[in-house]
């Protein structure tokens, strides 16, 4: 699973998931990010529990910046 996020506006630009269920999960984000949903956004909503999607709300940390076309990871 992964989420795109500008840094500097904080908005969700993208997601990708794969695994079972997949279609399923990926819709109801594409419903977000086309009403603007921003990673704040995200981290306020309560998690469906036991489900593949409460990830998608409850990534906290910064896996990889890419500044100037150029990835840093943060590992």
């Amino acid at each position: 699973m992964k989420l795109v996020v500008d840094g500097e506006t904080d908005k969700v630009l993208g997601a990708s998931m794969c695994g079972p269920d997949a279609a399923e999960i990926i819709q109801g984000i594409a419903v977000a990010l086309k009403c603007g949903a921003t990673k704040a956004q995200f981290d306020s909503t309560v998690g469906i529990h036991p489900s593949a999607a409460e990830e998608f709300v409850t990534m906290r940390s910064v896996s990889r910046r890419i500044a100037a076309g150029k990835p840093k990871t943060n590992l």
